[in-house]
């Protein structure tokens, strides 16, 4: 049975005349009753009471209609779900994150205005480390990754989506907070023991971080690890040490802590948007265009 038999025999069974019917349907009449009867053949029931003068659906026919009906309009639900997918407002995009991404507006921005524009999209939002988000778009785990600079390898590619200073997270009650309204430098730090990000959890502000200080002349001595940035300037308000974070962390107000503007000329932290190179969701490209529409990206 072909969809296309089920589809003359609905036109046949709403205008209730092979005439009327072959018309609406662009055929001519001999071939539509031909195709009615092998219907009929195939399906072992008469479908149409049929006399000189009119033609009626038998009670076969009456069922068969309902469940036809039923069968054109799951296939063309099918259809419709097939070019949303791919045009990429169906389905589902894995989208893996740092912790510092949404504090920074544009970014919620973006992803607020994807899903008034794609609702039947479902968002898979994954907080990782820098060094995590390039490994789950290399092994394919996410689509699109957001992240601070790192080294990353030749199969993803990079859109800067915005840079941002990064400023000194002290004590409220450190010395140097009455002198620093206007911003410091970072070698002002030099002998502060720090509260950072270890090591291993492959944050990309850690090797930043290592290198503003080198160029400052001086190794940070971290006294202190957390893997949460909320962890951390917490610590700093209890008095354990200094940090240095992304501007977008001012947002979190906690008592007991300052931020101060760092003014080294380098002390900026861009926010990359990554994906593979080799990119077939349309789902993503939708994503990354609307959130690099007016962003160009890195040149390897």
């Amino acid at each position: 049975m072909e969809l296309r038999h089920l589809r003359y025999f609905i036109a046949v069974a709403e205008e209730l005349h092979f005439g009327r019917a072959a018309q609406v349907l662009g055929i001519s009449q001999p071939p539509l009753s031909q195709q009615i009867q092998a219907l009929e053949q195939e399906v072992g029931a008469r479908l149409f009471e049929r006399t000189n003068r009119r033609v009626e659906l038998s009670e076969a026919g009456r069922l068969f209609l309902e469940e036809a009906r039923l069968v054109l309009a799951q296939v063309d639900k099918a259809a419709d779900v097939a070019r949303r997918a791919q045009l990429g407002e169906l389905g589902e995009l894995k989208i893996g994150f740092t912790s510092s991404a949404p504090f920074n507006s544009t970014i919620p921005q973006a992803i607020f205005s994807f899903r008034q524009r794609f609702p039947a999209v479902h968002l898979n939002l994954r907080e990782m480390s820098s060094t995590q988000v390039a490994e789950a778009l290399v092994d394919e785990s996410i689509e699109v990754g957001i992240m601070r600079p790192l080294g990353l390898p030749d199969s993803l590619s990079v859109v800067e989506l915005m840079r941002e200073p990064l400023v000194a997270v002290l004590s409220s009650k450190h010395p140097l907070v009455q002198a620093s309204e206007e911003g410091l430098f970072l070698s002002a730090l030099a002998l502060e023991p720090f509260v950072f990000f270890p090591r291993s959890y492959g944050s990309g502000l850690y090797a930043q971080l290592l290198s503003l200080a080198r160029d400052a002349g001086f190794s940070p001595h971290f006294a202190q690890e957390a893997g949460e940035a909320m962890t951390i300037i917490g610590l700093v308000a209890a008095g354990l040490g200094v940090s240095v974070l992304p501007a977008s962390y001012q947002r979190m107000r906690i008592d007991g802590v300052v931020y101060r503007p760092l003014l080294d000329p380098e002390a900026v932290s861009a926010v990359w948007l990554v994906q593979r190179k080799d990119q077939k969701s349309p789902m993503a490209k939708a994503f990354v265009e609307l959130l690099t529409r007016k962003v160009e990206p890195l040149k390897a």
